[in-house]
């Protein structure tokens, strides 16, 4: 397959979720890591239910909110709460990215990033980790509907000309693997956790344990 366009989720495949919670642990204590999943996992149900009922916030209120409910669930004093945010603001990249995109910018391929980040956050994450080999960043508010919705798909379609085909679509997040599958492009699963995939109508050709494994696919 002649590929065009090389196309990144950005929370969980890019960049690490947990790591916002991980430099608060010595705070937060041996919970730090159950608070973190909890908060990754209502930010996205937020997503998705404010999807469904057509009620959109930008992605970071959806942080916000979802962060509230995590810290009065896991107790979590409230007075931590602007230190969590701003920390979400520059959440660390896993550690074989960088090298990895040096490597892919070589080959005549774009780059994007397909997220549910705002514009600002995911130009924040990319500029604080001098990650600049991106030709685009897609922020799902150009249409106010959240991933997987085929219309967030549609966008570097859209903007490159091409068909979903033609796209390497990476993430780490299983629903999203399968809403970028079922839209038609090729995705693949940055499996990190050796975790099981889902019944969503779609299984991934290939499956890699990190970003490494996709030089040998493009």
């Amino acid at each position: 397959m002649d590929f065009k366009a090389v196309v990144f989720d950005a929370y969980g495949t890019l960049f690490d979720v947990n790591s916002a919670a991980e430099k608060c642990k010595h705070k937060i204590g041996d919970k730090w890591e159950a608070f973190a999943n909890f908060w990754r996992t209502t930010q996205l149900e937020y997503t998705w239910l404010r999807s469904l009922m057509k009620r959109h916030k930008d992605f970071w209120q959806i942080t916000e909110d979802s962060l509230d409910k995590s810290m009065n669930v896991f107790n979590v004093d409230t007075s931590m709460k602007n230190e969590l945010l701003n920390l979400y603001k520059v959440l660390s990249p896993y550690p074989e990215v960088k090298e990895v995109l040096t490597d892919l910018k070589k080959k005549n391929l774009k780059l994007a990033i397909l997220s549910n980040g705002t514009p600002d956050l995911i130009n924040e994450l990319v500029s604080t980790n001098n990650l600049d080999a991106f030709d685009d960043l897609f922020s799902i508010e150009a249409v106010k509907i959240y991933k997987p919705d085929s219309k967030v798909y549609n966008l570097p379609v859209n903007k490159y000309k091409i068909q979903p085909k033609e796209v390497v679509f990476l993430s780490a997040n299983t629903w999203d693997v399968s809403g970028g599958g079922n839209f038609g492009y090729n995705a693949v699963w940055v499996n990190r956790n050796n975790s099981h995939f889902d019944n969503l109508d779609y299984k991934p050709k290939k499956e890699i344990k990190n970003l490494k494994g996709l030089l040998e696919i493009v």
